[in-house]
């Protein structure tokens, strides 16, 4: 089925001329009609029997055992739902799928009842009308979100707007080896003065590398005061302003970086490489559960702990959303609060399962849910979600990340 509707996005050539630069250049459209149901029961009821069709990146096979396994036992146990995991390698391959529908009419009977989502692609599917939108306060379980924080209410600096359900959240953190550095930097500008007090040991990946886009992004903040004036819509004379100091903080670290900053590391598995040969002292990545999966699988040692920094680390959620033409609404409303769920949240939680970081605010539960949630295993690598949460800082809008990844490019890396 997926080869066959992604023939007919190519078919429709999504990306030409008159395809996606047609919509990203439009305003915002309006969403979709929101649901006609006047209650949860409603929804319930209407769900049973109904299949979702959940469009999903499918890299890592414990996040797919997980969907397909538990999830899928769950709802089917619980509701009648069936649910079709459909792997993709991309996002955008889903947001395409739906945008050749809208554009050859089909309004009512698509092919995408829901998709893993965040970033440019919500943007993406914003813009172009394609969500459906409106059915949070139906939701039991969305109570259980903090919608007071900015990183859950803004996805990448663009409002939610209930057009999506929380499901992950994840944030940038630091690891080091603590049998080799007794006191690793705990904010931008410890790290500034750090590099240049050990040359060497340190680097990032290129901005074409997620990370690496990241830790650049710390920089900028920390260039700009911090990323309050930097929130919303891109603006070229705030840019304009700050930019030259990030810069010029880079390029000055750049000859203490390991090889003289000649060269950056093309991924985060280039770094992660790195950190394990010793060949740097400090390692990052947006998803701590990582340094706990590197340490049991042998390739970082037992010592390395990790850590957020005191003026704040990038943090963001990742969402599931429903396209505007999903023929099977009820049962994609029920999943995604499913998903938000004690016991879905709790199951991706455990380490053995996933390790993915809750994106419920777990103040809201029971005492006792809380005391479980609590109870999971952690591996001593890494750092306590609650412990990074204090210090979140929100992402950018994403026309501000291409513009800060394109000028690392023309004013750093060159």
């Amino acid at each position: 089925m997926l080869n066959r509707l992604l023939k007919f996005t190519q078919k429709l050539g999504l990306y030409g001329v008159l395809g996606l630069s047609t919509v990203l250049a439009s305003p915002v459209l309006a969403s979709a009609e929101g649901p006609a149901y006047k209650n949860w029961d409603e929804v319930v009821a209407a769900a049973k029997g109904e299949t979702v069709n959940w469009f999903m990146w499918g890299g890592a096979d414990n996040i797919n055992r997980y969907v397909s396994d538990w999830v899928g036992r769950e709802v089917a146990k619980r509701y009648g739902i069936t649910l079709n995991r459909i792997g993709i390698n991309d996002t955008a391959e889903a947001v395409n799928i739906v945008l050749g529908e809208k554009q050859a009419g089909i309004d009512d009977d698509g092919s995408v009842d829901l998709i893993w989502i965040n970033g440019g692609n919500f943007r993406t599917m914003k813009q172009a009308g394609l969500l459906y939108c409106g059915y949070l306060d139906l939701l039991p379980n969305n109570k259980l979100v903090d919608w007071t924080d900015i990183s859950i209410a803004n996805d990448f600096g663009l409002p939610v707007d209930g057009c999506e359900v929380p499901w992950n959240r994840a944030q940038f953190a630091f690891a080091y080896d603590n049998a080799r550095t007794a006191n690793p930097p705990r904010s931008i500008a410890e790290l500034i003065a750090w590099v240049k007090d050990h040359p060497g040991e340190f680097t990032y990946p290129a901005a074409t590398d997620f990370n690496g886009s990241v830790f650049i992004r710390h920089v900028f903040y920390y260039a700009a005061g911090g990323p309050k004036t930097l929130l919303g819509d891109f603006d070229q004379a705030k840019f304009d302003a700050v930019a030259p100091k990030a810069w010029a903080i880079l390029n000055e670290m750049k000859p203490y970086l390991w090889r003289q900053g000649k060269t950056y590391p093309n991924a985060i598995a280039t770094l992660a490489q790195l950190f394990a040969n010793k060949e740097v002292a400090l390692y990052f990545d947006y998803d701590p559960a990582i340094f706990g999966i590197n340490v049991e699988n042998g390739t970082f040692p037992e010592t390395t702990r990790s850590y957020g920094l005191e003026d704040g680390t990038i943090g963001n959620t990742n969402y599931v959303t429903i396209p505007y033409n999903s023929p099977n609404k009820a049962a994609a409303i029920v999943l995604a609060n499913f998903l938000m769920s004690f016991d879905a949240q709790y199951e991706k939680a455990k380490p053995a399962v996933w390790g993915a970081a809750p994106a419920i605010d777990l103040s809201t539960l029971s005492a006792n849910d809380q005391k479980t949630f609590r109870a999971l295993p952690r591996n001593l690598s890494v750092v306590a979600p609650e412990e990074l949460a204090k210090y979140t800082l929100p992402e950018l809008h994403p026309d501000w990340i291409s513009a800060i990844e394109t000028g690392w490019q023309e004013n750093v890396a060159k």
